[in-house]
């Protein structure tokens, strides 16, 4: 069955290009010109990737990445004229997963919708009914949910997939530039300080004690790595 994508974007010009080019490369395509309308198609519709504009009418780009983050793990590119850093890392924070600057070419827009669909359709693969449990934090790859001692903790999907990486590496180091290319995608280009951001956050939501963290740990002058190895958990 061929994939389903949404094209959220207020310019019907730019919806109807591409529109036409998925549609080329046999994708089906449903799209609207606002973000309350968006929304509603993302949520009855279920596709498999969205193509989300942030400045709409009715409702922005980022309600509507926040709202269907709040029950689906689609892939979401987002697709600006914003170039400034800020807003790559909220559109982030909100559980984006890829982010395009306009203008841009059809033919790089289309390798990013492929190399998402590629990647969550391995996660999906490899994910069901599988959990991580590591003393008090359960990582349940099938649900996208951590608990620490039998509570739910609050996760963007970014962070989620951070800890879901490095859980999943045995304990192997990774630079900064490589959870970019491995977690955010192998196009984007965003400040290595997303990282950094994204990790204290997470090790303010999974550790007990998050200036000395016993999972998320960093190797000084390599990167960052996942273990349960109590100890030196230098920053």
């Amino acid at each position: 069955m061929n994939a389903k994508i949404l094209v959220v974007e207020d310019e019907i010009k730019i919806a109807d290009i591409l529109a036409f080019n998925l549609k080329k490369e046999g994708y089906e395509v449903l799209t609207a010109h606002d973000g309350a309308a968006g929304l509603k198609l993302a949520l009855e519709e279920n596709p498999d990737l969205i193509l989300l504009d942030i400045m709409m009418p009715k409702m922005d780009g980022y309600e509507v990445c926040k709202r269907v983050r709040e029950v689906s793990q689609v892939p979401i590119i987002m697709l600006t004229a914003r170039a400034d850093e800020t807003d790559k890392v909220l559109s982030f924070d909100l559980g984006a997963d890829d982010y395009v600057v306009k203008p841009y070419s059809v033919r790089e827009l289309l390798s990013r919708v492929m190399a998402n669909l590629r990647r969550r359709g391995v996660e999906k693969q490899q994910e069901v009914g599988k959990q991580l449990v590591f003393g008090e934090l359960v990582i349940d790859l099938d649900l996208h949910e951590i608990k620490r001692s039998g509570e739910v903790v609050e996760l963007t999907r970014r962070e989620f997939e951070v800890v879901r990486f490095l859980a999943t590496q045995n304990n192997q180091v990774f630079s900064r530039e490589m959870l970019l290319k491995e977690v955010w995608g192998f196009e984007f280009f965003g400040d290595v300080r997303t990282v950094d951001v994204t990790i204290r956050r997470l090790r303010t939501k999974l550790e007990p004690s998050p200036d000395n963290p016993t999972y998320v740990l960093t190797k000084r002058g390599v990167g960052y790595h996942f273990t349960l190895e109590f100890g030196d958990g230098s920053q």
